[in-house]
């Protein structure tokens, strides 16, 4: 993958790992990004002409189509935006489940139903989502927020089979904890999202399909590899302990 003169979209682009993505992609001599953020006035300055600032909810239907219009000359859509609610699936608010499942599952899902018709039009189009190593162990203070990353997961092996034939890549991006505002109150070690951006692009410029872009998430996700059931245990034990 080459990201040079080409045009991105990127999803949750005020802050976080969203904004770290945005930057990294300046760096790498892209022509074009839509900054998508649900609240312009949140975008940061990222003082480059480049920069189209979109209003976009993911869990809006009108915005996604209007996106589409819009965003009609992307070669690449970076499903970024997302939400986490630290409550228990069976205890906590059904309200909250719903909504992590709509941004994390039904908004990454209608993204991509709404842009296959404008990449695959396209030369080298890929599409890029955001889950999460939650998507392979689930931690009972944000049950919710992991069921909903499985799904996103989910849906991504399933874009990536269905696309091939359009030519379109579809790559996941699985990360451990990141130093955001989403993850400030999860005690462990956490990388930056400056370092996490530049990995999950040097991995998709070798064609990476998913891509566990720091120490934490990747040590993980070995130990899921080698034995579903080790990372299940250690889950278990740094929940009950």
């Amino acid at each position: 993958m080459n990201f040079e003169n080409k045009i991105v979209l990127v999803t949750g682009s005020n802050r976080g790992i969203g904004k770290a993505l945005v930057t990294d992609l300046l760096n790498r001599g892209v022509k074009k990004i839509y900054a998508a953020a649900r609240d312009l006035t949140s975008l940061p300055d990222y003082a480059d002409s480049r920069i189209t600032p979109l209003e976009l909810d993911i869990t809006n239907d009108s915005q996604i189509e209007q996106a589409a219009i819009s965003a009609n000359d992307i070669d690449m859509l970076v499903n970024n935006a997302g939400t986490l609610s630290f409550v228990s699936a069976l205890t906590g608010p059904m309200a909250d489940i719903r909504h992590d499942m709509e941004v994390n599952y039904f908004g990454l899902l209608k993204m991509m139903r709404a842009f296959v018709p404008v990449l695959e039009t396209k030369t080298e189009p890929a599409i890029i989502n955001v889950a999460s190593i939650a998507s392979f162990v689930n931690f009972p203070f944000h049950g919710g927020y992991g069921a909903s990353k499985a799904a996103a997961f989910s849906i991504t092996q399933c874009a990536r089979i269905e696309l091939q034939k359009k030519g379109i890549n579809v790559h996941s991006i699985n990360p451990g904890p990141i130093d955001t505002d989403m993850t400030k109150d999860i005690a462990m070690d956490k990388a930056s999202p400056e370092a996490t951006a530049k990995i999950i692009f040097d991995e998709l410029e070798r064609d990476v399909a998913d891509i566990f872009p720091d120490p934490t998430g990747a040590e993980m996700f070995a130990l899921w590899r080698d034995d579903y059931r080790k990372l299940e245990n250690m889950a278990s034990e740094m929940f009950n302990n």
